[in-house]
């Protein structure tokens, strides 16, 4: 499993790596591979990584591939999040911070992110819990940035959304908790190239424990299928982001300091009307976000056995994240063209991304 970390100063972008389980040796190798292993990852520094592949009738691969930091799977959620620590800093500053989590389906991108969960079993509530994600961790270290900062006044408010067959589903504009998808919210570009999105559901969060009841609450929501590869499959790019707003000159600080009413009990992802908590405050201005992205893992049909409306999901994730893969060529190699609306994927994200 990879995840990149991309910070606009502008425009600075690491990748990690979390090896999968089964398939990783320290290097040099304790044992030779046998000839039915199909293929093996070894390290040769902390930033490197030693592919090979010996599968009969096929070339042999010896590769190295470069990464800012390559973690074992014995390493903790807490060492993966010391990395990713240091950038939320960044967000008081006015710059914008996304986390990408990217690679096969069941390789643990979901465990990364968002750390043990289910649609029965909550995310554990902020504390010292070993296998909390990156989410519920940088949700406890941002509130602690701002508590730490009270001059610069600011606010946060989360919209959640997925990407599921291309369409962008709001998971905070739920109506009734029986619906199986949020309504659809459109990213058009304007002539000018203008991005003229029809903005998801902003839900004012108080506290890092507001925050991860918000997120637990939408995750209830996403689309999840078990397949012959993983028994909870994302089917869906999971998008949570945190927007830092400025608080308006006639906020007052006892506005400010408000916890507002508890999320637990109350349905957190009803639509947001005009005028109320949920809605959009046009006097504040935006002075930062934070992008969690959850993506959906790639797929090879043949493993995963799917068939069906099955198989169209897998047809969509796989494109999308082809697209993605299209940007991200384009944006280095300097292209005068950036294919960002070949996907509502990457035409969503293309604000952090570019």
């Amino acid at each position: 499993m990879r995840f990149c970390l991309q910070v606009d100063l502008s425009v600075s972008v690491s990748v990690f790596l979390k090896a999968p389980v089964r398939r990783w040796e320290p290097h040099p190798p304790t044992a030779v591979m046998e000839k039915s292993n199909v293929y093996g990852l070894f390290t040769a520094a902390i930033e490197t990584v030693l592919v090979k592949c010996d599968r009969p009738a096929h070339p042999l691969i010896n590769k190295t591939y470069d990464f800012e930091r390559v973690y074992g799977p014995a390493e903790s959620q807490q060492v993966v999040f010391g990395d990713v620590c240091p950038l939320l800093t960044s967000l008081l500053d006015g710059y914008n911070v996304c986390v990408l989590a990217y690679g096969q389906t069941g390789c643990g991108k979901s465990y990364t992110m968002l750390g043990p969960h289910s649609k029965k079993a909550r995310i554990p509530p902020w504390g010292p819990h070993s296998d909390l994600g990156i989410m519920p961790r940088a949700a406890g270290e941002l509130f602690r940035l701002i508590s730490e900062n009270p001059s610069k006044s600011l606010k946060v408010d989360v919209s959640i959304v997925e990407v599921y067959n291309n369409d962008i589903l709001d998971l905070l504009a739920k109506e009734r908790r029986t619906e199986v998808s949020g309504p659809k919210r459109d990213a058009p570009t304007s002539k000018a190239a203008k991005r003229e999105v029809s903005p998801p559901t902003r839900q004012p969060v108080h506290s890092a424990e507001d925050f991860i009841a918000l997120a637990a609450g939408s995750l209830q929501l996403r689309a999840q299928l078990a397949t012959q590869v993983h028994a909870r499959s994302s089917r869906s790019h999971l998008i949570i982001t945190a927007t830092l707003t400025a608080a308006s000159p006639c906020d007052s600080p006892a506005d400010r300091q408000s916890p507002g009413p508890p999320l637990e009990g109350r349905p957190a992802w009803g639509r947001a009307s005009p005028g109320s908590p949920g809605a959009q405050r046009p006097a504040e201005q935006v002075h930062a976000k934070l992008q969690l992205v959850d993506l959906a893992g790639s797929e090879c049909v043949g493993v995963s056995g799917v068939t069906g409306s099955a198989l169209r999901e897998t047809s969509f994730i796989n494109r999308s994240l082809a697209a993605l893969a299209d940007v991200l060529g384009a944006l280095s190699e300097r292209r005068g063209h950036i294919p960002y609306r070949n996907s509502q994927l990457t035409h969503f994200l293309q604000d952090v991304l570019g």
